[in-house]
């Protein structure tokens, strides 16, 4: 059957609540400043809700974690429906799992004969709660029981009667104490006034309410069937008119039909309400109970303490999953695998500039001791690692992320913190394997990808390779530098003077082949571009330049650095464009490696030329000529041998004066 046109014809809307003409709602108006108790009823409500029930051994673990995390009040069972769940109540009991300062409270219908079993199980409790309900909405009071007002107050009533009975018996007996938590079921759905003159009723009949040892309602949503600003409506009427208001505590019990339950909460407690009745990962019937995880950390990101821990999340939603056989969505509050995650490259860059001014903005009240080290990132309002998270998954890079991605994935995992032009060079690269192979590119395949590109390792990635160099002063105020390594940083190297005139010899790696190449200029840039010209045709020239000192015990120095062919112009945004990375405990090689680092991105598949042959002259050793000349002559029976033309040659050169 399809849709209605008109729903209105089969659908009534929510009714207005009776407030007196000219009333002015408080709720509005309020600010949430302190943490409701909190009563989780994963054991209970949560539980009938499942497919397969809790076993008591998990409902054991599950109770367990819910006193771990700090729940001061815990429904466990429902001791009339069956022997199983009448015999876990007695089983914390009687084996001391309760703490002195958890109150167990219990579920009856309002009828004697399950009244009586219920407090039974209650037998030698510190502190029991007696949760006593019954539906009093038109649809169930006519449809369901058909009773009048007056038989559903009558049967309220009595049930109240057998339960102070019973439970100042038992209080007698061990010293219990004992709370009435009245539940008008399906109140969202019952008339305001008819609510109030039941829970009226009610706190006359129990007749010892005091501002101590106060009366419960359970204001129950047990379906939610109209917007939260209604619900929120109808406990401020209930808070407004009944008796005894200093000793009653309104309980919000929502549910989630309409996908608003925590709203419902949230407004309901500024309505009147000081308790809060729910599930973890919003566990129950149909939608579910309210989330009591998105409700408490709700309150900890407005820097209200929920009292309750929620230190290491992933490993409570690994439980609760476990103990109910049920999952929770990637995206679901808190809880989700992705709530803190950013694809998009908006998202990414706004979130990296966040971390990066945060860390400013807290390294500042370190130094100064001023001010606090308040949480103001953009997309995250808390921070993942209150809550047991890191931040490695608060970027994750797809073929839809920005050059943010990538770039906060290489500073958290390198600490290279890319030039803004660099990032758009390098998400280039990320993205054409992204979109290869149509998935996420995990954080160990940019770290590749970025080491692999800018042959970041002491062995060659690319067609060339620095393996080591030594730069000689052409200036007559300049010190000769050491000799470096690629593969082990040296001393600095640096000339005194960047500006004077130097030689580079290097020791480089070109497809595989140690070759050398010298060239002069003034400071080592200068100097090995004009060596790569010379020695292996690369004309290249350098734009833009970063170094960036890099944290640790023993510290480096990173350079990034753009090359391009010359008389070409690298592009504004940074796409498309070449670059290199360098990183040495000097500068100067540090400055070196970025070069070759550059150059490797940009000579492709050209061929190069072969190493130049160098004919080393000897040492002049004419002084010697008289006694030497003999060396160069052999005698076999007596007869001299001639010379070749080559040996003729090499003499001529030994002994010639220099040009």
């Amino acid at each position: 059957m399809p849709m209605l046109a008109d729903p209105s014809t089969k659908y009534l809307p929510y009714l207005d609540v009776p407030f007196p003409e000219g009333y002015v709602r408080r709720w509005p108006n309020e600010r949430t400043r302190a943490a409701p108790i909190w009563l989780s009823t994963d054991l209970r409500d949560g539980n009938q809700a499942l497919v397969n029930p809790m076993s008591n051994a998990t409902k054991l673990e599950l109770f367990r974690l819910l006193v771990k995390i700090g729940f001061k009040q815990i429904e466990v069972a429902y001791p009339a429906s069956g022997d199983t769940e009448f015999q876990f109540v007695r089983d914390l009991i009687e084996n001391n799992e309760v703490p002195e300062d958890v109150a167990l409270q219990i579920i009856t219908p309002a009828r004697s004969d399950l009244i009586t079993k219920s407090i039974a199980s209650l037998a030698g409790v510190k502190h029991g709660i007696i949760h006593l309900y019954n539906a009093v909405s038109p649809v169930f009071r006519e449809v369901v029981f058909r009773n009048t007002k007056e038989q559903t107050i009558d049967l309220t009533i009595n049930a109240v009667k057998v339960v102070k009975k019973l439970t100042e018996e038992e209080t007698a007996r061990s010293g219990a104490r004992f709370t009435l938590n009245y539940c008008l079921e399906t109140f969202s759905q019952t008339e305001p006034e008819f609510a109030v003159e039941l829970g009226n009723r009610v706190l006359a009949e129990w007749g010892k309410a005091t501002p101590e040892d106060k009366v419960y309602f359970n204001l129950a949503a047990t379906v939610e069937s109209a917007p939260s600003n209604q619900y929120a409506d109808l406990v401020e009427y209930f808070n407004n008119n009944i008796n005894q208001r200093d000793s009653v505590l309104l309980s919000i019990h929502p549910h989630n039909d309409r996908g608003t339950g925590v709203a419902a909460t949230e407004l309901g407690l500024l309505a009147g309400g000081k308790r809060v009745e729910g599930c973890l990962l919003g566990n129950g019937e149909r939608t579910g109970n309210v989330d009591l995880i998105t409700l408490a950390l709700n309150l900890y990101s407005q820097g209200v303490s929920p009292g309750l821990d929620f230190s290491n999340l992933p490993e409570i939603v690994q439980v609760v999953c476990r103990c109910n056989e049920s999952a929770v969505p990637v995206r679901y509050p808190y809880a989700g695998t992705l709530v803190f995650s950013a694809f998009a490259g908006t998202h990414q860059d706004a979130i990296k500039k966040g971390l990066d001014a945060q860390a400013a903005r807290w390294e500042k009240v370190d130094r100064t001791g001023e001010g606090k080290k308040y949480w103001a990132m953009p997309y995250i309002p808390i921070d993942p690692k209150d809550l047991g998270y890191g931040y490695e998954n608060l970027i994750r890079v797809s073929s839809q992320s920005g050059k943010a991605g990538s770039a906060y994935v290489i500073k958290q995992t390198l600490q290279f913190d890319l030039p803004r032009r660099m990032q758009v060079s390098f998400y280039g690269i990320v993205q054409s394997e992204c979109e290869k192979t149509s998935k996420e590119m995990t954080t160990s395949l940019i770290t590749n990808a970025f080491k692999q590109q800018y042959g970041l390792s002491s062995k060659p990635l690319g067609r060339l390779h620095l393996q080591s160099y030594n730069l000689i002063p052409l200036s007559p105020s300049s010190e000769p530098s050491s000799l470096v390594s690629d593969e082990a940083d040296g001393p600095p190297t640096t000339p005194e003077h960047v500006g004077d005139l130097v030689r580079f010899e290097g020791q480089i790696s070109v497809d595989g082949r140690t070759r050398t190449i010298t060239g002069d200029g003034r400071g080592a840039q200068l100097a090995l571009l004009d060596a790569l010209r010379s020695d292996l045709e690369l004309e290249v020239d350098v734009g833009e330049s970063v170094q960036q000192n890099l944290p640790g015990e023993n510290p480096k120095m990173a350079t990034y650095l753009e090359v391009v062919l010359p008389g070409t112009s690298p592009s504004k945004s940074g796409a498309g464009g070449v670059w290199g990375v360098g990183v040495s405990r000097d500068s100067t090689t540090s400055l070196c490696r970025a070069i070759i680092s550059g150059v490797n991105g940009l000579v492709g598949d050209k061929r190069l030329p072969r190493a130049k042959m160098v004919f080393t002259p000897r040492r002049d050793q004419s002084a010697q000529r008289s006694e030497s000349w003999l060396r160069e002559v052999k005698l076999r029976t007596g007869h001299a041998v001639v010379r070749t033309p080559e040996q003729e040659r090499s003499e001529f050169i030994s002994v010639a004066p220099p040009l």
